[in-house]
């Protein structure tokens, strides 16, 4: 997704069934000297960089109309690629489904919308339809044009709030800088679990990766030992009561379950979310997090974007049923 440069004009099916499709291409200025499987993965964004490197090793992918079975191999301007694909599960997922998406803005550029708790992203085994990819490819004509549909960062499928999607290939490759830079400030609220404990704000350091006890969660590492990413949140008190609390939370980095993950390990798992320690209480029955705040300049304008998006009825009704309040402003 960092990879830059413009996806070229002359990308052309040759040949297109139900079981395979080549595909050829000539290599961008942009994408001058990189590695094989990279330039593939932006020519081709419906399939998965994975993917694309077994086709790769098994000889499905030509430079120059010569076999080359090296992932890393690099690319040349005006090297001719041709690959052949066949159809995966994901590739088939990429098609516009009608759903309703509120639109919170929206220019020819970008729009911000809310999600709903209960809507996945992006396509992924066991999701491969209904998801907002599918939504948003169904909402514009335009979003095929752009790789991943515009998408340019993800909300766990059980958090609401609100999403930046690109329009056009030059806002998602801003977008995407921005978000690497942390020019893209995200701040959430949080349910958890007891009083907090500690100062207020606080910010922690702790880097997150793969639990070796669980490959099917997250948690914080040490580096020094395992694999994982650095990963840095700040956390501010805005109410508790007798067994909870609310939290604002500010992330500095995008890890995957970050909050949840750092929250759980300073022993305030959220409200509702078994994955991290979390039971239902106050009648939430999903992981108790709402994306309420987005801000970031406008990557084509310089405008400065400020939203917010109001509590979603289920952690409005928790936060009643808990005896907690917190009037949202920005």
């Amino acid at each position: 997704m960092n990879d830059p440069g413009e996806l070229p004009e002359d990308v052309e099916p040759l040949l297109e069934s139900s079981q395979e499709e080549v595909r050829v291409a000539a290599v961008p200025v942009a994408l001058h000297g990189q590695r094989l499987d990279r330039v593939l993965a932006q020519l081709v964004p419906e399939f998965s960089r994975s993917y694309l490197q077994q086709l790769i090793e098994q000889g499905e992918a030509l430079i120059d109309g010569r076999v080359t079975t090296k992932v890393s191999a690099k690319v040349r301007l005006g090297h001719q690629l041709q690959i052949t694909l066949r159809a995966t599960p994901q590739s088939q997922a990429f098609v516009p489904e009608a759903m309703p998406i509120e639109v919170v803005y929206e220019d020819e550029h970008l729009r911000v919308i809310h999600k709903p708790a209960g809507l996945v992203v992006h396509p992924a085994p066991g999701n491969w339809r209904g998801t907002l990819l599918n939504g948003l490819l169904a909402l514009d004509p335009k979003a095929s044009e752009v790789p991943r549909a515009g998408i340019v960062h993800r909300l766990d499928k059980d958090t609401s709030g609100l999403m930046v999607v690109a329009r056009t290939r030059q806002a998602m490759d801003a977008l995407v800088s921005q978000i690497a830079a942390r020019e893209v400030h995200r701040q959430y609220l949080a349910l958890a679990h007891k009083n907090w404990s500690g100062a207020s704000p606080r910010t922690l350091e702790a880097a997150i990766g793969r639990d070796p006890a669980n490959r099917l969660r997250m948690a914080v590492v040490d580096l020094s030992h395992q694999s994982g990413k650095t990963a840095a949140t700040t956390f501010d008190l805005l109410a508790q009561g007798e067994r909870c609390c609310l939290v604002q939370c500010t992330l500095h980095t995008g890890r995957t379950h970050q909050i949840r993950v750092h929250m759980a390990h300073l022993g305030h798992p959220l409200l509702g979310d078994a994955v991290y320690g979390g039971v239902p209480l106050g009648g939430m029955s999903r992981q108790a997090l709402h994306a309420w705040r987005l801000a970031f300049e406008h990557p084509i304008t310089g405008e400065r974007i400020d939203l917010t998006s109001d509590w979603p009825e289920d952690m409005a009704q928790a936060l009643q049923n808990l005896g907690l309040s917190y009037n949202l402003s920005p």
